[in-house]
């Protein structure tokens, strides 16, 4: 009994050590976010600002993947719109038209010795999806304005930032400001369907004009509200990387017959099939350690509720419950891993046929520590067949760099989103989607993903959906969002 006891008591001391251990850690977890004065916003004539929004809503500015003169028109008419509405950006910017109606503005600093900086946004949207236009609340290119929104295709994505950004910059042009840093405004009109004619050659051209940047910000994530489990204030990440775009067709040949006669094994339905299963079953492995999400989950730990803020600054003992319940919603699963989505799977044109042929698509959104390569592997290795061949897509792309969070770029976003959201709590964090802002890799070390947007949870089947809105106190609040950080970062206070 003695024993007994003598064990009991020791178990019960390491759980108050373990304990112990966990609160201080806890409580010795500071805050990150850093203070900043209140600021006085610049005023901003809301319903002036709405209805330029709502007009450049209504030019059909759609991509399309093969044909670079799709809706060539109106991108012509939207080019002219921005003349007429923006006279003191157009005054002081300079503009370059490199061709497949990119657009690139430059306002010269007076100081040459300073980094440029770079603010970026597209043009072209997304089509509405076919068989959904009834269920739109509005017509999806009328520019509507109604109940404190403007509604339409772009509003969100992402003419609101561009228009946001023309706003601040006008306003900055009319109050007088001169930068001492050279600011550019890049706009490419193809970046829903790749950017490779819109981004791409306008970073090789400023590559080659020997043009490098301070830091660059692009689209990206959101201020989120209610979106973040244990988090009641709301959650401003900042994109500080991209994931890579893998997408793989898989190809496989096989006999072909009557359905009267099916073979006994493998058909080619049936070999893809299985295969499909398999890739979807067996995903790539996830992990808390990865560089931003460990960045991330450090930066918000002390800024949870309840255990979500114990979970989170002990991740030593509780990293295997935070990942299991972050694998088990989509959105935050694919901040943990390298994603596999099957999209496309063509065979068979007729039900008693047999097909000798099947093809199928993979699409893989790789976490940076993947690479092109070992997802390639990872499929052959799941698929298990050497009679399915394994064709990668000509756009595949590599993750991008992790953009540094001690850099004078974050800490220019650190600090406006502190000042024009001051309820709100910066953190760093990774971009799911795929945005222009990769291809400047080669121009900047510094590129970052973050759209001065609020968004609640019914607000994100929004993106590319079926009622695509902005309020208009928010947009507001994006173009004292783009002013105030050109102001922060447009002299040589914020150094390179």
């Amino acid at each position: 009994m003695a024993i007994v006891k003598r064990i009991v008591l020791l178990l019960l001391l390491a759980l108050v050590a373990l304990a112990a251990a966990v609160g201080i850690k806890t409580w010795r977890t500071p805050s990150r976010q850093i203070a900043v004065e209140p600021l006085q916003k610049a005023p901003v004539d809301a319903q002036a600002v709405a209805g330029r929004l709502a007009g450049a809503v209504r030019f059909k500015t759609i991509s399309s993947q093969d044909d670079p003169q799709a809706n060539a028109g109106e991108f012509e008419k939207l080019h002219a719109y921005l003349r007429e509405q923006f006279p003191a950006l157009h005054g002081v910017m300079k503009l370059e038209e490199p061709g497949n109606h990119a657009l690139v503005y430059v306002w010269p600093g007076s100081d040459p010795k300073l980094q440029p900086v770079a603010l970026m946004a597209h043009q072209d949207v997304v089509p509405i999806a076919a068989g959904t236009e009834d269920k739109w609340a509005v017509e999806p290119f009328a520019g509507t304005i109604k109940d404190g929104y403007v509604w339409g295709r772009g509003a969100w994505d992402d003419k609101g930032n561009l228009l946001a950004q023309m706003e601040a910059i006008e306003l900055l042009a009319k109050s007088g400001f001169k930068p001492q840093r050279t600011i550019y405004l890049i706009s490419g009109a193809d970046e829903e369907v790749g950017g490779l004619r819109g981004a791409v050659p306008i970073a090789k051209r400023l590559k080659e004009q020997g043009v490098r940047f301070a830091w660059i910000i692009d689209e990206g994530l959101l201020v989120t509200e209610g979106v973040m489990p244990g988090m009641t204030k709301p959650a401003a990440l900042v994109g500080v990387a991209e994931k890579g775009y893998a997408s793989f067709k898989l190809k496989l040949d096989a006999t072909p017959g009557h359905s009267s006669m099916p073979p006994l094994h493998g058909s080619a339905i049936g070999q893809m099939g299985s295969a499909l299963a398999r890739l979807e079953a067996q995903q790539m492995p996830a992990t808390l350690g990865g560089s931003v999400a460990g960045s991330m989950f450090s930066t918000l730990a002390p800024e949870m509720e309840g255990f979500g803020r114990v979970a989170l600054s002990n991740l030593w003992l509780f990293g295997p419950v935070v990942q299991k319940q972050l694998e088990a919603s989509p959105a935050s699963n694919a901040m943990l891993r390298t994603t596999t989505a099957l999209t496309i799977i063509k065979g068979g044109n007729k039900d008693n046929v047999i097909p000798g042929y099947v093809e199928a698509t993979v699409n893989f959104r790789v976490l940076p520590g993947d690479t092109l390569a070992s997802v390639q592997e990872h499929v052959h290795k799941v698929v298990a067949n050497d009679a399915i061949k394994v064709q990668a897509y000509p756009e595949n792309a590599e993750p991008s760099p992790v953009s540094p969070i001690d850099g004078a770029g974050y800490a220019a976003i650190q600090k406006t989103i502190r000042q024009v959201f001051p309820e709100g709590v910066v953190a760093p964090g990774l971009m799911l989607g795929a945005t222009d802002g990769r291809h400047m890799d080669g121009i900047s070390d510094a590129v970052y993903r973050f759209s001065p947007v609020r968004a609640k949870p019914e607000d994100l089947p929004r993106f590319h959906g079926t009622n695509e809105r902005i309020s208009v106190d928010n947009y507001v609040e994006m173009i004292q969002f783009y002013q105030q950080l050109l102001r922060n970062a447009g002299t040589a206070a914020a150094q390179d």
